[in-house]
């Protein structure tokens, strides 16, 4: 009972209505994965990379090995190590072999469009929409289990297509990642998607109208303690409505981020 228990508090901190809530202690491998997506998620760089440290000794099986080389290429890809990333989530993706179970679906579709945001960052956009397709083709008949996969699917397509110059096909799948994120539990699955669809916005013919998004994203992650997403966030509205105190939130940010383990690439 205790063991459940505490895997249903990490959950509602990794994907769930408290994603800035202190996480409890891991007391199963399982737990491990998701305490470590929950202090990813609050920029607890170093302690995520513990708990995934500690996760792989325990050889707990391919399903959690696959994830924890996805989160562990979350946590570089945020910080823009993207080729870093993709030998953790080519990892992900080869330890799952043909294994169909659902909980391998969940894992595989994590890896392949890890790979695919991986291939975004290193500027291989046709490598990223053929990993895109075979992460849809896992899609087509998946239940209600793989809703995380879908809203990531769109969040990397949106990404895409606005970097291949198609803002409107980018508005269209940040918009519905957020329609997919407002009908989950996952507040922080909700502000990235609502963060996208303002970073489409700043991509059509008036940059300008994603200021009031960005800073209403910006609340929200001050809200729920969500410093990876304030950073982005602090980046957008910096470049659309430029100001002292945005610069502000993005140097603090940085700070924070920084003396909590992160380590930004330098471009």
């Amino acid at each position: 009972m205790l063991a459940t228990l505490a895997v249903d508090d990490l959950a509602d901190i990794a994907f769930g209505p408290a994603p800035g809530t202190v996480a409890p202690a891991a007391t199963s491998p399982y737990d491990r994965w998701l305490r470590a997506v929950a202090l990813g998620g609050q920029g607890r760089y170093a302690a995520a990379r513990a708990e995934l440290a500690a996760l792989r000794r325990a050889r707990a099986g391919a399903v959690l090995e696959s994830l924890a080389a996805s989160t562990e290429a979350s946590l570089l890809r945020q910080l823009g190590w993207h080729r870093l990333a993709s030998g953790h989530d080519g990892r992900a993706l080869a330890v799952l072999g043909d294994s169909q179970t659902t909980s391998a679906r969940i894992a595989r579709c994590d890896a392949l469009t890890g790979l695919a945001a991986d291939a975004l960052g290193c500027g291989r956009l046709d490598l990223g929409f053929r990993l895109l397709e075979r992460c849809d083709d896992h899609l087509v008949d998946a239940g209600p289990e793989l809703w995380r996969q879908r809203i990531r699917l769109h969040w990397v397509t949106a990404e895409m297509t606005l970097a291949a110059g198609d803002p409107v096909r980018g508005r269209e799948n940040a918009a519905r990642a957020v329609e997919l994120a407002d009908a989950s539990r996952s507040v922080r699955h909700q502000v990235k998607s609502e963060l996208l669809l303002a970073a489409a916005t700043s991509a059509g013919p008036d940059p300008a109208a994603a200021a009031g998004p960005a800073r209403e994203v910006l609340a929200r992650c001050d809200e729920h303690n969500l410093r990876p997403l304030r950073w982005a966030a602090s980046m957008l509205l910096g470049g659309v409505a430029p100001a002292v105190e945005v610069e502000q939130v993005r140097l603090e940010t940085e700070a924070a981020i920084l003396a909590a383990g992160g380590r930004f690439r330098e471009w």
